[in-house]
């Protein structure tokens, strides 16, 4: 994920570099697009982040913040088309030397991190968009237009390939609610074991003493099934 959260941080700074030598006043008077675009470039890195920082404990959040985040790719990648044909000029098609090109570019992985985290991540994305700089021609928006659509067409693959290896891993671990569930049922079964509880009559299981908490009968005990709500084997004491 640390790839990915690099490339968008890139895709960022090349919006807001974008957006800085290109959209002006005259193009832009309420400065309405400029928002937009920098907006959008802003909450990729923003969630992904954030949805790293909840993969220990929700896969269903962390699959939505990246789902969020390839979103905003698109909605990103749409201002940059619009800007190409309000100019009257096209994508590279694939086989364009200068897709080609910007396609491969090469990035380095992203360095092992110490307690200096902030200042190699730092250093590091500087260094990466530097050298990524050189390809958006700073005095041509048409070309760096190009250049930074085939960039959110590598983090949407990346994003993609992301989501569909958490889904994967979702259908074979479950989440973190399903775990917190299971580990408790196993509690559960545990201790009716050693308090030699008896059988659940209806699927075999331990039961264990409930209280009833409604009704005439409250207070009382009974023996319920630890499978419960799956099963609602009852016993009276």
């Amino acid at each position: 994920m640390i790839q990915t959260w690099c490339l968008g941080n890139i895709l960022q700074l090349a919006t807001q570099s974008f957006c800085r030598r290109f959209v002006d006043y005259k193009i832009d008077p309420c400065g309405r697009l400029r928002d937009q675009m920098e907006m959008a470039a802003r909450t990729v890195p923003a969630n992904i982040a954030e949805g790293s920082s909840r993969h220990q404990t929700s896969y269903e959040t962390e699959l939505r913040l990246l789902d969020v985040a390839r979103a905003s790719v698109s909605e990103l990648e749409g201002d940059f088309l619009n800007w190409l044909m309000r100019h009257g000029a096209s994508m590279w098609h694939t086989d364009d030397q200068r897709y080609t090109q910007v396609r491969n570019h090469q990035f380095n992985d992203a360095p092992t991190l110490t307690q200096n985290y902030l200042a190699e991540i730092s250093e590091y994305l500087l260094a990466e968009y530097a050298r990524f700089a050189t390809l958006l021609r700073t005095d041509d928006s048409i070309h760096s237009a190009c250049v930074i659509v085939v960039l959110c067409e590598r983090v949407k693959q990346l994003l993609t390939a992301q989501i569909n290896k958490r889904l994967g891993d979702f259908k074979n671990e479950g989440g973190f609610t399903e775990k917190m569930t299971q580990a408790r049922l196993s509690t559960v079964k545990e201790k009716a074991e050693k308090d030699n509880a008896p059988q659940c009559p209806k699927c075999g299981a331990p039961m264990r003493l409930r209280v009833i908490k409604k009704g005439v009968r409250q207070g009382e005990t009974f023996w319920g099934c630890t499978g419960y709500p799956k099963c609602d084997g009852t016993k009276k004491k």
